[in-house]
């Protein structure tokens, strides 16, 4: 459960199957279990004190299995982004133009996130690229256990890049590490530059902006500069590059981001 909006729990499904136990023991943290957490919603009506506790054991429960998925992703050399936005930010096209321009230089697969349906897994599979939906059901967000189930059923080579394409939510995915390298989040020109006010803990979180469907502006009243100073404002360091997966302005830029991010953790497994 998630004790910021109280969405469901348990509904989780990979491929469309329930995780296994197999699974489970892979990536049951050394800390041991927890009472509250995904699966173990509290009472409604509870003292303030109490949910604070409730939280913390949610977040420290996600945060061992992150840290076990982050073992397994440096040892290996695996490059890992978390890509949030709102729903409609275009996330999944620009993946899809994304693997295109990559042209195989980097072995890559995603873990798609969505409350139903395999659309986005299908469009991802279609490129060539594996991908495995997790379809949370009520579930406003991904968290490291699902990742970590998700990851055994992936074929990706060491030296290989991940692509999570997070349930579209500008709220609770902020606040769960999925064991991922950078969140990177997607503001399309058409959703309004004060979503980085409205919305601080997402670009705090995130270490790149990609202010995207920037072929659009022609048509629009978006201010670039204040969206970029909105978002500055609550992260000093976040990089920011404008994208268009239409018309290709900044494609290169952000291949060029993904590419250097690779070779580093590629060292890092080396090492």
């Amino acid at each position: 459960m998630c004790i910021t909006c109280g969405c469901g729990s348990g509904e989780t499904r990979i491929d469309g199957e329930a995780p296994g136990k197999s699974q489970e023991h892979a990536f049951r943290p050394a800390s041991g279990h927890l009472r509250y957490g995904p699966g173990h919603a509290p009472a409604p009506g509870i003292s303030l004190g109490r949910r604070v506790r409730i939280e913390q054991d949610i977040l420290a429960k996600n945060n061992a299995y992150a840290a076990a998925n982050r073992r397994r992703f440096s040892d290996h050399g695996i490059f890992v982004l978390n890509l949030v936005s709102s729903p409609g930010s275009g996330k999944t096209t620009l993946l899809v133009k994304t693997i295109a321009a990559l042209d195989g230089r980097l072995q890559l697969a995603v873990i798609e996130g969505d409350q139903q349906t395999s659309h986005d897994a299908e469009r991802i599979r279609a490129t060539g690229a594996q991908a495995i939906q997790i379809n949370t059901g009520k579930g406003c967000h991904l968290d490291a256990r699902m990742v970590g189930h998700a990851m055994e059923k992936l074929d990706l080579p060491d030296a290989g890049v991940l692509m999570i394409e997070n349930v579209g939510n500008l709220v609770c995915p902020a606040a769960f590490d999925l064991g991922e390298a950078h969140k990177v989040v997607i503001l399309s020109v058409t959703e309004g530059e004060d979503k980085p006010i409205k919305y601080p803990d997402m670009f705090a979180a995130a270490d790149l902006m990609l202010l995207n469907k920037c072929d659009l502006l022609p048509h629009l009243s978006f201010d670039v500069e204040q969206a970029i100073a909105y978002a500055r404002r609550v992260n000093p360091r976040i990089e920011v590059i404008r994208i268009s997966a239409t018309s290709g302005e900044g494609m290169e830029q952000w291949l060029t981001w993904i590419t250097r991010g690779a070779a580093a953790a590629r060292e890092g497994g080396r090492g």
